[in-house]
């Protein structure tokens, strides 16, 4: 498989160089130049399968010329070591439950996908030590800093906003130490997403640095999250195909769906669910897409006011914006709203919402609401304990801690403070060289 960039000026790579890569060199986003279909038989017989067996199929395409079968099967297994059930909440709704993972989010499958294949990439090469320079505006940090932890070779730096991600999610992303470096950035998400850019356009940095990046840009990352949503119909108790609403921020999970679709997989329509950061409900309203200075939400690893992937998504319709359309449709939901969405739902259902999940649930509600008959699938992408503040306030109720919080809640936090200006990273990249 080859991938061209979406700017269109730079040279077509593989897989192995993308991955590397991270960022063409033209800051465009790397695309597959051919969506692969998945035959109708595999579909068809998609019960049968195991989940190791499903991530394999629908990826193999994908790192074609790039990894060995039998190398690519041992990542999908390792990524795979936990459960993804779908689970009833009511006769019209399910929840894909993607919160099972070591870092109770549903990043976990991409950075372990991504780091196994930079692993691989890495052996017997003689290239100095690899770089992966990743923004968070939450969950991306914690599983990238899990995936690539004590990985030969590969040093790992994470860029936060300070004092907008939740006390577990802070946790999850500076207790490791080793080769991982946590930069809490007195900024935003996209101040933190800005200077990592601007790192990948740096050419005399780069000449000093092997850099890539672990963020949805990064076809490693993103790609195999198109299996959630094969998991999901496996699971799927109808024939008519669901609705996915996606909690969405950098638009990355919902565009691997828009993709699984495009690939044979049989889907309704896709719900782009939003917090107050509405630039893409805005642009499906009026057609003009209109960056924005991100707000803060209790739901923040949707906070983006300039989602990366949203040009691949416009890249599979053809730009075309009512083509997009036909299968797409993306509503905002405030703050209020998901308070009260999650006691809502945890009195009526007994099923507990993270902001994340509640954002979801309450979008395809109202959609299924003017739908009679119709039922669907929100992703509950983080486990809510990883948001104690929001959902013990709006359920009263204290929320247990898992195993995977309990070994790490109460270790000593290590992070480096730096300014929102790229000096800052650039000062601190150079330092550790």
């Amino acid at each position: 498989m080859k991938y061209f960039s979406l700017n269109r000026n730079s040279p077509v790579v593989d897989f192995q160089e993308a991955t590397i890569l991270g960022q063409a060199p033209d800051k465009g986003l790397y695309f597959p130049e051919q969506i692969p279909s998945v035959p109708k038989s595999f579909i068809s017989e998609l019960k049968s399968k195991t989940a190791v067996e499903i991530g394999f199929t629908v990826m193999k395409p994908y790192v074609q010329g790039s990894i060995p079968d039998d190398v690519l099967y041992g990542i999908i297994e390792e990524t795979l070591s936990f459960d993804i059930p779908l689970v009833k909440v009511n006769e019209q709704t399910y929840s894909l439950e993607l919160f099972h993972g070591p870092t109770l989010a549903f990043k976990d499958v991409g950075a372990r996908f991504m780091s196994r294949c930079l692993g691989y990439f890495s052996k017997g090469q003689s290239n100095p030590r690899i770089t992966v320079l990743v923004a968070t505006s939450g969950d991306t940090g914690g599983a990238v800093a899990d995936g690539f932890y004590g990985v030969e070779g590969i040093d790992v730096v994470i860029l936060y906003p300070s004092g907008k991600v939740s006390p577990v999610q802070e946790k999850q992303l500076t207790t490791f130490g080793g080769n991982v470096h946590a930069l809490e950035v007195k900024g935003d998400f996209d101040a933190c997403q800005r200077i990592v850019k601007e790192a990948f356009t740096d050419a005399e940095l780069r000449s000093k640095l092997f850099l890539t990046s672990a963020n949805s840009i990064n076809v490693a990352r993103w790609l195999p999250q198109q299996i959630y949503y094969f998991l999901a119909l496996k699971q799927w108790p109808f024939e008519e195909p669901p609705v996915f609403s996606v909690p969405s921020g950098n638009f990355g999970n919902i565009c691997a769906g828009i993709l699984a679709w495009k690939s044979g997989l049989p889907v309704s329509l896709f719900i782009a669910a939003c917090n107050a950061n509405d630039v893409v409900p805005e642009f499906f309203k009026s057609g003009k897409y209109t960056p924005k200075t991100a707000i803060a939400t209790i739901s923040n690893a949707m906070d983006v006011g300039d989602p990366s992937n949203f040009g691949r998504i416009m890249n599979i319709f053809g730009q075309s914006l009512p083509l997009a359309s036909e299968m797409l449709e993306s509503v905002s939901i405030s703050d209020e709203q998901t308070m009260e969405t999650i006691l809502r739902v945890y009195r009526e259902c007994k099923y507990l919402l993270d902001p994340h999940g509640a954002v979801g649930y309450l979008a395809l509600e109202k959609h299924l609401s003017k739908q009679p008959g119709k039922k669907g699938i929100f992703l509950e992408t983080a486990h809510p304990v990883k948001f104690p503040d929001s959902v013990e306030k709006a359920t009263g109720t204290r929320i247990p801690f898992p195993p995977q919080v309990e070994k790490i809640i109460n270790k000593k936090k290590s992070s480096t403070t730096i300014g929102p200006k790229y000096s800052s990273l650039r000062d601190f990249l150079l330092s550790q060289k």
